[in-house]
């Protein structure tokens, strides 16, 4: 029996479902094909899409550890070039057939079931103070079960992402120091991570220099016994911020969509679609 909490449970399974978009050339050749130019002009669109033609300061606010010139040389000029709903429905219908390709997800049995489970999950999320989650979930769900799926995942990883912001946020701690604590726990090595979120060299230093003058990283950036628990209440409340999902599913239906979804996950894995280690953090199970 697993001790993870059952909220961590469900996003450790449905996480390599959700991230085929960043993986697979497919979602973001989608967008190109839009008029979007690059990856990066494609992630944020993307990703920020649900929310109508926001503009740069409020996706870096939603995103939480993106530098904003990084955000700002994709936004808002992507509105330019193709508008919010053209890059939703395009980044869905991409995202389903991307993983309708992958030997054991296409073909994957009681993809139904899960289907439905993981729609049953994401329409008891609350949405207070998650704008992201809220416009992922504002969006019509498709008549396929694997877009189906694909945005019931993304519903909830949302849903989780932006509880956890409102965690590291409660804590006191700027994106980037919640991510700079994140690599001082050993779990992802900076050089993963760093090109990734677009701050410069000095702006890592920075971070860790407030991070010390707090007690939590050492000299060697490392976690403190002060950080360990930090960044233990932070996991904490980012799982007990998750948890309505799972608490309207019970037990039994949730250990049901994780043994769907595990051989969905294991086989993008497998695929290679889910690089490890990867910039989003999900570790291999």
């Amino acid at each position: 029996m697993s001790t993870l909490h059952p909220a961590r449970r469900l996003w450790l399974r449905l996480e390599p479902i959700h991230s085929i978009v960043y993986f697979h050339r497919g979602p973001s050749d989608a967008l190109r094909d839009l008029g979007l130019k690059g990856f990066w002009m494609c992630y944020f669109a993307g990703r920020f899409a649900p929310l109508g033609a926001v503009g740069p300061e409020a996706v870096t606010a939603l995103a939480y550890g993106f530098a904003p010139p990084m955000v700002r040389r994709a936004l808002p000029d992507a509105w330019e070039l193709a508008n919010p709903a053209e890059v939703v429905a395009a980044r869905m219908d991409a995202a389903s057939k991307a993983l309708a390709s992958v030997p054991g997800v296409g073909d994957a049995e009681g993809l139904d079931e899960l289907a439905d489970l993981a729609e049953a999950a994401a329409a008891a999320c609350s949405f207070d103070g998650r704008a992201l989650a809220a416009g992922w979930a504002g969006v019509a769900a498709p008549a396929d079960p694997m877009g189906r799926l694909w945005r019931a995942a993304t519903v909830l990883r949302e849903h989780r992402g932006d509880g956890h912001v409102n965690a590291a946020v409660g804590l006191e701690l700027s994106g980037l120091e919640a991510t700079a604590t994140f690599v001082a726990t050993g779990a992802l090595p900076r050089e993963v991570i760093a090109p990734n979120r677009g701050w410069s060299d000095m702006d890592w230093h920075e971070a860790h220099d407030r991070l010390r003058s707090r007690g939590l990283v050492d000299d060697q950036d490392l976690l403190t016994e002060a950080g360990h628990t930090l960044r233990d209440e932070l996991e904490a409340a980012t799982d007990r911020l998750a948890s309505a999902p799972v608490d309207a599913l019970g037990s039994k239906d949730v250990a049901r969509l994780v043994t769907l979804a595990t051989p969905l996950s294991r086989a993008l894995v497998g695929a290679g679609l889910v690089p490890m280690p990867n910039p989003i953090g999900v570790p291999r199970s």
